[in-house]
C-alpha cells in the first residue's frame, strides 16, 4: 500500500536502518523521487513506491482494531501497537487476532475477578482486546454452535506464552467450573497441572527466564451444558539434552534448584548440597533467579502435586529420581585397569556412584558395569566390551536423559489420569502453548523441529485468514476475486515427505552404523541442489540452509543423528527394570520386543512428524482462535520497545501476512457512518438535505455511493454496513480532503477577520455613544441639585411656622385642663365623705341584728341535742337486738361456704377437661356446659334455700327476742364496739350481695357463650377468669365469717353477763341456729389452713398448664394476625409495637426458655421469601427496624426492673393483701397515664431476648441488602445503556447532538428518565412504608456510588465512549440526577450525589475545550483532584473528539503522567485504575436507634383485630 500520488506537505513513513520505520513530511515533489523531512531531522531522498501514507488524524492512542487503521501496512501497524504499548495497552486485535506484548512486569488490575466479570459474555471486541475475551469468545461459540475450538498461541521464547496460556485456562476454568457444593476439582486439578509442568519442564535460557522447554497442547472437554467434564494434556519435543548440557548463563530445569532448596531433612535424606557443587548445575553461572524463590517454588510444587493427584509416596519417589540425576552427572571416569576401558575416577566419583545405586535401589556394581561396558550378543556368543572414558560419560549422560524423560512422561500421564477424560463429552476447547520460530547462531536438531512445527501452523493460520477475509466479504455480500497468498507447502514437502525429504534422509543415516553427520550433509546436497528453498552455505562443508517463510535459518549437523535416534541402552533398561524401587521400575517396563532384541532404534522425527499430523488433525475439526505473543525487547525489561525487533517478530507470527492478505483484496473498510464523517466535506451537493442541513431521506450507503460516484474512484465495493476501498485509495480521498479543508480553513479566516474588524468598529461606536450620555447625566444632575435646594428651603419655613403655632396651642390646652381638675377634684372629695358616713351606720346595725340571731340559734341547738341523745339511745338498743339475730346466722352461712368451694372446684374440674378434649368432642362440650350450667343453677338454688333459711332462723330469733322482756333503761356499755359491729355486718352484707351479683353476672356469660361455638377458647378463659374471682369472693368470705363470729360470740357472752341479773338463765341448744362453740366447730383455723394450702398447690399446678397452653394460643393468634400487612397508625408499624407490647407483657425478655423469638423469626423469614416485591420488603423493613429499635431501648446495658413487692405464702394472706392494696380509682388512672407516656420501659434481658436482637439484627440488614440489590439490578440495564449515547446514523447522530433543546422527554435521555423514575418510584415506597430515613439514605448512597462506580469503569473500558459528544450526553444525564437530589430532601438523599464525583470529574474533564493548554498540576490539583494518576493517563490516552476534532492533552502532560506511573509500578493497588462496588451494610444497630430516638409510641393502636380477643385485653 505504498503511496501512489503525493504532495508536498504530505506525512508519509520512511524506512529507517535504525527505528526500521520513521515518519517525516513531504518538503518536495520531482516526478517519482520526493524529498522528505523526519521527525529525527534528518532529509532522506527516496521514491514514491518507497514511502507509505501516514494517517495523520489516528488516535495519539492508537485503535483497538489494527483493521480499522486508515493505512493498513507495515508502519501504520508498527507505530500502533507501540502507541498502545506506551499507555500500557499491551493487547490488540488484528481481525480476530490477538496480539499480546509482554510488558516485563506484573499489571494485576488487568487480571483480577472484577475484569473477569466484564468480559463474561460481552461481544467480542466490545471490550478492550484482551485474551479473556478471546477465551470467552471461543466458550460461547462452543455452546451457541456447538463446535469445539482451539486458541493457539505462539510466540518467541521470552513473549509471555506461557502467562497467556495460564489466563486462558484461568477463564475457561471460571466460565466451566461447577459450583463449590458440586466440587470443583476436575477444573483445580487442570490450573494446578502448570506449576507442576514448570517445574519440570521449565528452564532458563538467554531470552526468558522461565522458558518452556516443550510444547503443550491442553484439551479441556465440556458437556452439554458447558461445564468441564475432563481434560488432557499433550505434550511435544521435551528437550532432553538441557539434563546434561546447559549453556552461559542459562539454567537446567527449575526442578533440580528447587530440590536443592528443599527443607533440611529433604535434602540430608537424599544427601544434597549447594547447586554449584553439581556438574549438572555448575555448567552455567546463573543459579538463582531474581524475584523467584526457589524454596517458596518447591513447597508450591508439592502442594500442586496434592491438588492434581500425585500422593505423598509418589512426590517422594520423584525427588528421589531428580536426586539420583543430579548424583549421577557427578560420577567422573578415568583410566580403567585394562586398554580401553573406564572406572570411576576418584573416591568423590565412586560416593555419587553409591549415592546414585541407593536413590535408583539397584546393586551399585550392576551400575557401575552399565555405564562402563556393553554386552553383544552374537549368534552364538555374548561379547563383554569395555568403553573408553569419553563414552562412558556419553553413556552416563544418555541414561539421565531417558530417566529424565520417562519422569516426565509419567508426570504428564498421571497428570491426565489424575484429571480424567470425559468419553461422553461433546465439545472441546484446546490451547495450544507452542514454541515459536527460532533462529539462533548455532542452530540444531531441536530448533529444526520447532521451525517444522511453526511451518505446519503457519499453513493452518494461512487458511484460516483467508478463510477469514472470504467470509467477511460474503458477509457484507460485495463481490470479491481470489486472493493469492503465500503457500509453505513446498517447504513441508522439502522437509517432512516420505520418500526424499530431510526427515526421510535423517532416519535413512540413522539406519546405518558407520553413517555420520558429513555423510548426511553430502545426501542432502545431491537430493536438494536444485530446490528453491534449500541451500549450501559457502564456508562450511556440513550446514544447509531452509528458507522459511520468517526467513532463512542455518542448520549446524553436527548432532542431528545422535539427536534423533531414540532407543535405551539395554543394559539401563534391564538394570532399572530390575530395581528395587516399584516407582523406578515402572519407568522402565521390559516390552515383549525388548526381550528379542536388546536395542531397538525408533526416530524422534518421524515421532514427533506423527505427533504434528495428530495435532493437525484435531485443530481441522476445531474453530480456530489466535493469540501471537510479541517480545517487545531482549534485555528483558520494563518500557523499551525496539521497532526491529518486534517487527521481525511479526514477520515470523504470520501477522504481516495476515495483513498482506488483507491488503490483496480491500485493506481500508469504514463504516458508513464514519465515512460520511470523514470525506462528506468532498461533496456535500450530493446528500438529501432537510432544513437544518443533514440527511434526511437518504440512506447512508447510497450516499457514500453517491459521494464516491463524485470524486469518480474506481474499484471500490458498497456492503451492507461498510465502503471496501483498494489499497491507496485512502491515500486519495485523503489528499483530496486536506484540498478542500485548506479551502474552507482559508474562508474561515477571511470570515474571522472581518467578524474582528467589525468588532473594533462596535466597540468604538459604543465608547464614543458612552461618553455622550456621560456629559449629558453631568448636566443634568447640576440642574436637578439646584431644584432640589430650592424644595427644601421652603420645607423648612413651613415647618418653622408649623412648630410655632403647635407650641402657643399647647400652652393654652394644659391651662384649661389643670382648672378643670382642681374642680372636679372639691366635688368628688364631698362625695366620698357622704358615702362614709353611711357605710358606718350600716355596720353598726348588722352586728346588732346579728347579736340577737345569735342568741337564738345556741337556744334552738342545745334543744336538738338533748332530743338527739335520747332518740340514739333508742337506735342503739334497737340494734344491739338486731346484732344477736345476726350472730345466730353465721353457721348457716359457714355451711353454704363450704358447700360453693366444692361447687367451685368441680365447675373448675370441668372447665379444664373440657380444654382439653374440645378439638375433637364437641358434642362431649356441649355436656360438659349443660352441666356446668346444671351445677350453677344448683348452686343458686342452695344459695337461695341457705338465704331463706337464715331469714326463718331470723324470723325466729325476733320472736324469741320480743317474747323475753328487755328493760328500757339498760344503758349501752360500749358505744364503739356496737358500731364496728354494725359496720363489719354491713361489709359482709355486701360481700354477699356481690357474691349473689358475680353469680347471676356467669350465669349470664355461660347462657351467651353457648351460643357461639367458633369462640370456645375464648369462653374457657372468661369461664376461668370467673371461676378464679368466685374463688377469691369465697376465701374472703370465709375469713370475714370466721372474724365475725369471735366478734359476735364476744359480743353475746358480754350482753348475757349484763342481762344475768335481770333475766332467767335460759338454756338454748347450739344447734338451733347453726352456733357452735371453738371445740364443736366442724373447721377450726388449722384444719381450714391446712386445706386451704392444699387447693392452693393443686390450683397452682392446674393455673401453670393452663398458662402454657394459652400462651401458645396466645402466639398463634398475634402471628396471625401480624403476619398480613396490618398497615401503620401515626407513622409508625401496628405490627412491630403490637409484637413489643405482647413479648413485654409476657415477660418473654427475662424468661430463661420460650418459643416466642423463634416462631417470630421463622414469621419474619418466611414473609421476605419474595425478594423481588419492593413493597412487601419495605413493609417488613419498617416494621423489623423499629422492633429492633423499641427492643434496643429495652435492653439497655444497666436497665434494672422494679423491685416487686413480697408476696404472701398464704392463701388468706394474699386475700387480705388484696383487699388492703386494692388501688383507687384516682390510683389506678394515674398508673394508666404513666404506661401511656412510657410504653418503653428497661429489662434485664436473658439469653434468648438477646439472641432474638442479634438475629433481628440481621434481618435488617438482610432486607435492606434485597432492596438495594433490587434497586441495582433494575438499574443495571439502564446504566449500560446510559454511557454513551445513542448513535444509528451519521445525520440522526448529529442533529441529537447539535440540538438545542435538552428536555427530559427527548429519545437521547430515555433511559436516563428511567433511572430517574425508577428512584422516584423507590422513594415513594419506602416513605408510604415509613422506612426510617437513615436507611432510605443508605440506600441511595450505595446506589449512587453503584452507578460512579459502572459509569466510570465503562468509560475506561471503552474507547468509543471517550469522545466529547459522550461526555455531553453523560454529563446532561447527571444532571437529570442532580436534580433528582436536589427535589429530595437531604434526609433522604443524603450525600449521594457526592458518590459520584469521579464520573463527574471524568465527564467535566472530557467536554473542556482546549485541553492542550492545561498542565498535569490544573488537572490533577483543580479538576479532577479525587483521580488517580493510572486514571488520568487512561482518560487522556483514550479520549478523541468526534464533535469538533481537536486534540487532547499535550504530550509533556502524558510524559509526566508515564513517569509517576513508572514511579508506581511496583505498587499493585496504584496501578488499578477501574473501581471496587462496595457491597457492605453501612449502618449498625445503635446507629439505627440514635436516628429514632424521638419516635413516640404513647398514643399507638395496636391491631384492631387483637382488640376482640380477651387474652390481648392489655393492648386497649
Amino acid at each position: 500500500m505504498a503511496c501512489t500520488t503525493v504532495n508536498v506537505g504530505s506525512c508519509v513513513w520512511v524506512e529507517d536502518p535504525e527505528v526500521a520505520w520513521i515518519d517525516g513530511e513531504v518538503i518536495e515533489v520531482k516526478g517519482s523521487d520526493i524529498k522528505v523531512k523526519c521527525t529525527s531531522g534528518k532529509t532522506v531522498a527516496i521514491k514514491v513506491s518507497s514511502a507509505y501514507p501516514k494517517d495523520v488524524e489516528a488516535p495519539a492512542s492508537g485503535v483497538d482494531d489494527m483493521t480499522r487503521l486508515a493505512y493498513l501496512h507495515e508502519p501504520g501497524v508498527l507505530q500502533n501497537m507501540k502507541s498502545r504499548f506506551d499507555i500500557n495497552e499491551i493487547y490488540t486485535y488484528t481481525g480476530n487476532i490477538l496480539i499480546a506484548v509482554n510488558p516485563f512486569r506484573r499489571l494485576p488490575h488487568l487480571y483480577n475477578n472484577h475484569m473477569m466479570q466484564q468480559y463474561k459474555g460481552a461481544g467480542f471486541g466490545e471490550l478492550s482486546p484482551h485474551p479473556f475475551a478471546v477465551a470467552d469468545a471461543a466458550y460461547r461459540q462452543m455452546k451457541n454452535q456447538g463446535i469445539s475450538q482451539s486458541i493457539l498461541v505462539s510466540g518467541e521464547s521470552g513473549a509471555g506464552k506461557t502467562e497467556t496460556t495460564k489466563l486462558l485456562m484461568q477463564y475457561l476454568a471460571d466460565m466451566g467450573g461447577r459450583a463449590v457444593s458440586e466440587g470443583r476439582t476436575v477444573e483445580k486439578k487442570v490450573l494446578e497441572s502448570n506449576p507442576v509442568l514448570e517445574a519440570f519442564g521449565n528452564a532458563k535460557t538467554v531470552r526468558n527466564n522461565n522458558s518452556s522447554r516443550f510444547g503443550k497442547f491442553v484439551e479441556i472437554q465440556f458437556d452439554q451444558r458447558g461445564r468441564i467434564s475432563g481434560a488432557a494434556i499433550r505434550t511435544y519435543l521435551l528437550e532432553r539434552s538441557r539434563v546434561c548440557q546447559v549453556s552461559d548463563p542459562e539454567r537446567n530445569y527449575h526442578c533440580f534448584y528447587m530440590l536443592c532448596a528443599a527443607p533440611p531433612e529433604d535434602i540430608k535424606k537424599w544427601k544434597l548440597a549447594d547447586p554449584r557443587k553439581f556438574h549438572y548445575l555448575n555448567q552455567s553461572q546463573c543459579i538463582e533467579l531474581e524475584r523467584m524463590d526457589d524454596a517458596k517454588e518447591y513447597r508450591e510444587t508439592r502442594k500442586a502435586m496434592d491438588v492434581v493427584g500425585i500422593n505423598s509416596e509418589e512426590q517422594e519417589a520423584i525427588f528421589q529420581v531428580v536426586a539420583a540425576i543430579l548424583h549421577l552427572g557427578n560420577v567422573e571416569f578415568g583410566k580403567g585397569k585394562e586398554a580401553d576401558s573406564s572406572a570411576p575416577k576418584d573416591d568423590t566419583s565412586n560416593y555419587h556412584l553409591k549415592t546414585a545405586a541407593e536413590l535408583f535401589m539397584c546393586d551399585e556394581q550392576a551400575l557401575e558395569d552399565s555405564l562402563c561396558k556393553r554386552v553383544i550378543v552374537t549368534r552364538g556368543e555374548t561379547i563383554t566390551k569395555c568403553l573408553d572414558q569419553e563414552s562412558a560419560a556419553l553413556s552416563r549422560d544418555a541414561l539421565a536423559k531417558t530417566v529424565y524423560s520417562r519422569l516426565f512422561d509419567w508426570i504428564v500421564n498421571k497428570i491426565n489420569d489424575s484429571i480424567g477424560q470425559d468419553p461422553d463429552s461433546e465439545y472441546l476447547i484446546g490451547v495450544l502453548d507452542i514454541y515459536g520460530f527460532e533462529s539462533f547462531k548455532t542452530n540444531s536438531f531441536e530448533q529444526f523441529c520447532i521451525n517444522l512445527t511453526n511451518e505446519k501452523l503457519q499453513q493452518h493460520f494461512n487458511q484460516h485468514v483467508f478463510k477469514m477475509e472470504q467470509d467477511e466479504y460474503n458477509k457484507e455480500e460485495i463481490d470479491w476475486s481470489y486472493i493469492e497468498f503465500v503457500d509453505n507447502q513446498e517447504i513441508l514437502d522439502l522437509i517432512e515427505k516420505k520418500a526424499g525429504g530431510i526427515i526421510s534422509l535423517l532416519n535413512e543415516a540413522c539406519m546405518f552404523p558407520r553413517a555420520t553427520h558429513e555423510t548426511f550433509a553430502e545426501k542432502m546436497y545431491q537430493t536438494f541442489k536444485d530446490h528453491k528453498h534449500f541451500s549450501k552455505p559457502k564456508l562450511s562443508r556440513t550446514d544447509f540452509t531452509i528458507c522459511h517463510y520468517a526467513g532463512d535459518v542455518t542448520y549446524q549437523t553436527e548432532q542431528f543423528l545422535e539427536k534423533n535416534k531414540d532407543y535405551v541402552v539395554a543394559e539401563h533398561q534391564t538394570l532399572l527394570n530390575a530395581s528395587r524401587c516399584a516407582f523406578v521400575a515402572s519407568l522402565f517396563p521390559l516390552l515383549a520386543e525388548d526381550a528379542n532384541k536388546k536395542s531397538k532404534f525408533s526416530s524422534i522425527s518421524s515421532r514427533f512428524k506423527q505427533q504434528l499430523v495428530t495435532l493437525l488433525e484435531t485443530l481441522s475439526t476445531t474453530e480456530p482462535h489466535y493469540i501471537r505473543c510479541v517480545k517487545p525487547n531482549n534485555l528483558l525489561k520494563p518500557l523499551i520497545f525496539e521497532n526491529q525487533n518486534v517487527l521481525q517478530q511479526l514477520r515470523c507470527g504470520g501477522v504481516m501476512e495476515a495483513i498482506r492478505i488483507s491488503c490483496a483484496g480491500f485493506p481500508t473498510r469504514k463504516k458508513f457512518e464514519e465515512f460520511l464523517e470523514r470525506f462528506s466535506v468532498l461533496a456535500p451537493e450530493v446528500l438529501d438535505k432537510s432544513t437544518d442541513g443533514w440527511p434526511l431521506s437518504s440512506t447512508d450507503d447510497v450516499a457514500c455511493k453517491k459521494l464516491l460516484e463524485k470524486v469518480a474512484l474506481q474499484g471500490y465495493q458498497i456492503g451492507k454496513t461498510k465502503v471496501f476501498l483498494r489499497a491507496g485509495q485512502m491515500a486519495d480521498l485523503d489528499a483530496r480532503r486536506n484540498e478542500v479543508l485548506g479551502r474552507a480553513a482559508s474562508r474561515i479566516q477571511r470570515k474571522f477577520r472581518s467578524y474582528l474588524s467589525r468588532k473594533t468598529f462596535l466597540m468604538l461606536r459604543k465608547v464614543a455613544t458612552n461618553m455622550q450620555a456621560v456629559c449629558r447625566g453631568q448636566l443634568s444632575r447640576l440642574i436637578f441639585e439646584g431644584l432640589r435646594r430650592d424644595a427644601a428651603v421652603l420645607e423648612i419655613q413651613r415647618d418653622i411656622r408649623m412648630h410655632l403655632a403647635r407650641k402657643s396651642y399647647k400652652e393654652l390646652y394644659f391651662a384649661a385642663v389643670s382648672i378643670q381638675l382642681g374642680i372636679r377634684g372639691m366635688a368628688s372629695r364631698g362625695r366620698l365623705r357622704f358615702q362614709r358616713q353611711d357605710k358606718a351606720a350600716i355596720m353598726i346595725q348588722s352586728h346588732c341584728r346579728k347579736f340577737l340571731a345569735q342568741l337564738h340559734y345556741q337556744r334552738l341547738k342545745k334543744a336538738a341535742i338533748t332530743t338527739q341523745s335520747a332518740w340514739r339511745a333508742r337506735l342503739a338498743r334497737k340494734e344491739l337486738r338486731k346484732l344477736k339475730m345476726a350472730a345466730k346466722e353465721t353457721g348457716v352461712l359457714e355451711a353454704a361456704k363450704s358447700k360453693l368451694e366444692k361447687q367451685v372446684e368441680e365447675l373448675t374440674w370441668k372447665l379444664q377437661l373440657e380444654k382439653r378434649m374440645r378439638t375433637d368432642m364437641e358434642e362431649s362440650k356441649t355436656q360438659e356446659n349443660a352441666k356446668l350450667r346444671s351445677a350453677l343453677e344448683e348452686m343458686q338454688l342452695q344459695f337461695k334455700e341457705t338465704k331463706a333459711l337464715h331469714l326463718q332462723e331470723v324470723e325466729a330469733a325476733k320472736k324469741m327476742a320480743e317474747t323475753v322482756p328487755v328493760l328500757q333503761e339498760v344503758p349501752v356499755v360500749d358505744t364503739e364496739l356496737v358500731e364496728k359491729l354494725t359496720s363489719e355486718n354491713e361489709k359482709l352484707k355486701s360481700l354477699v350481695s356481690s357474691l349473689d351479683q358475680k353469680i347471676d353476672e356467669t350465669e349470664k356469660k355461660f347462657e351467651e357463650r353457648s351460643k357461639i361455638n367458633e369462640e370456645r377458647l375464648k369462653q374457657a378463659i372468661e369461664a376461668e377468669t370467673t371461676i378464679v374471682n368466685l374463688k377469691t369472693a369465697v376465701h374472703e368470705l370465709q375469713e370475714k365469717i370466721l372474724d365475725v363470729e369471735s366478734e359476735n360470740k364476744i359480743l353475746r357472752q358480754k350482753s348475757l353477763i349484763q342481762a344475768s341479773g335481770h333475766l332467767p338463765p335460759t338454756p338454748v341448744k347450739g344447734s338451733q341456729n347453726g352456733h357452735f362453740s371453738s371445740k364443736e366447730s366442724p373447721f377450726n383455723g388449722s384444719e381450714i389452713e391446712t386445706l386451704a394450702r392444699t387447693q392452693e398447690q393443686e390450683s397452682d399446678a392446674k393455673t401453670r398448664r393452663y398458662h402454657l397452653d394459652r400462651q401458645r394460643e396466645n402466639i398463634g393468634a398475634l402471628i396471625n394476625c401480624v403476619v398480613n400487612n396490618i398497615g401503620f397508625n401515626q407513622g409508625k408499624p401496628v405490627a412491630a409495637f403490637t409484637i413489643y407490647k405482647c413479648l413485654l407483657h409476657w415477660k418473654s425478655f427475662e424468661a430463661e426458655r420460650t418459643s416466642v423469638f423463634d416462631r417470630l423469626v421463622q414469621m419474619i423469614g418466611s414473609a421476605i421469601k419474595d425478594e423481588g416485591d419492593n413493597e412487601h420488603l419495605a413493609y417488613w423493613l419498617s416494621n423489623t427496624s423499629t422492633l429492633l429499635f423499641m427492643i434496643q431501648q429495652s435492653l439497655k446495658p444497666g436497665a434494672t426492673p422494679q423491685q416487686k413487692t413480697p408476696v404472701s405464702t398464704s392463701l388468706f394472706g394474699r386475700m387480705a393483701m388484696g383487699f388492703r392494696s386494692a388501688p383507687s380509682s384516682a390510683e389506678t388512672s394515674a398508673a394508666a397515664e404513666a404506661a401511656a407516656a412510657a410504653v418503653i420501659r428497661p429489662v434485664v434481658a436473658k439469653d434468648p431476648a438477646l439472641l432474638f436482637k442479634q438475629q433481628l439484627t440481621a434481618y435488617v440488614e438482610k432486607i435492606f441488602g434485597m432492596i438495594r440489590d433490587n434497586l441495582k439490578n433494575e438499574l443495571q440495564t439502564l446504566l449500560s445503556l446510559c454511557i454513551q449515547a445513542p448513535r444509528t446514523s451519521t445525520g440522526r447522530s448529529l442533529r441529537s447532538f447539535r440540538s438545542s433543546k435538552t428536555m427530559r422527554n427527548n429519545s437521547p435521555l430515555d433511559h436516563w428518565n428511567g433511572i430517574y423514575d425508577g428512584l422516584n418510584a423507590i422513594l415513594s415506597t419506602l416513605q408510604e412504608n415509613f422506612v426510617p430515613p437513615v436507611l432510605i439514605q443508605n440506600i441511595f448512597i450505595q446506589t449512587f456510588s453503584f452507578i460512579n462506580v459502572q459509569l466510570f469503569n465503562s468509560l475506561l473500558l471503552r474507547r468509543e465512549c471517550c469522545t466529547f459528544s459522550n461526555g455531553e450526553f453523560v454529563k446532561s444525564g447527571l444532571a437529570l440526577l442532580e436534580e433528582w437530589c436536589n427535589e429530595t430532601t437531604e434526609e433522604y438523599a443524603g450525600s449521594s450525589w457526592d458518590e459520584l464525583k469521579h464520573i463527574r470529574q471524568a465527564v467535566g474533564f472530557m467536554v473542556i475545550h482546549k485541553k492542550y493548554r492545561i498542565s498535569y498540576d490544573d488537572i490533577a490539583h483543580d479538576l479532577c483532584p479525587i483521580l488517580s494518576v493510572q486514571q488520568l493517563y487512561r482518560i487522556c490516552t483514550l479520549y478523541w473528539d468526534d464533535s469538533y476534532n481537536t486534540r487532547s492533552v499535550s504530550q509533556d502532560v502524558i510524559a509526566n503522567m508515564r513517569v509517576l506511573m513508572t514511579e508506581d509500578s511496583n505498587n499493585a493497588d496504584s496501578s488499578a485504575f477501574l473501581l471496587d462496588e462496595d457491597s457492605s451494610i453501612p449502618f449498625s444497630a445503635d446507629d439505627l436507634s440514635s436516628s429514632m430516638k424521638e419516635k413516640d409510641f404513647a398514643e399507638m393502636k395496636p391491631a384492631e383485630e387483637l382488640e376482640e380477643n380477651p387474652a390481648f385485653s392489655f393492648l386497649i
